[in-house]
């Protein structure tokens, strides 16, 4: 009876730890744009580029958008489509430095 709950648990569990790596990228390297065709699809979006790394077998671009907000883009290193797209928000650094930062 154990043995039979565990493997339920585990399958009920599993297609959602699944669902967690739809961010990842699967793409054989032989199949990758080069760091250039990135930032010069960050350009053409009219983004100020300080860092193209590799996360999860994705691009992730961090810079800033055309408005000057910090952005975190991840992109598929083999279309370069946008798979994820995210604003950093200033004013909450900002605010928790004026506060003495984290070591209160």
């Amino acid at each position: 009876m154990k043995k039979t709950l565990t493997i339920l648990g585990f399958l009920a569990v599993f297609p959602a730890g699944a669902a967690l790596a739809d961010d990842d990228c699967f793409v054989p390297m032989a199949d990758w744009q080069p760091r250039d065709a990135v930032a010069r699809m960050a350009e053409e979006n009219g983004w100020t580029v300080r860092r193209i790394k590799i996360d999860d077998g994705c691009y992730e671009i961090d810079g800033r958008d055309a408005g000057g907000r910090r952005i975190e883009v991840k992109v598929d290193p083999g279309t370069l489509r946008v798979i994820e797209f995210e604003y950093e928000d200033d004013d909450d650094r900002r605010e928790r430095d004026r506060k003495g930062g984290d070591n209160d």
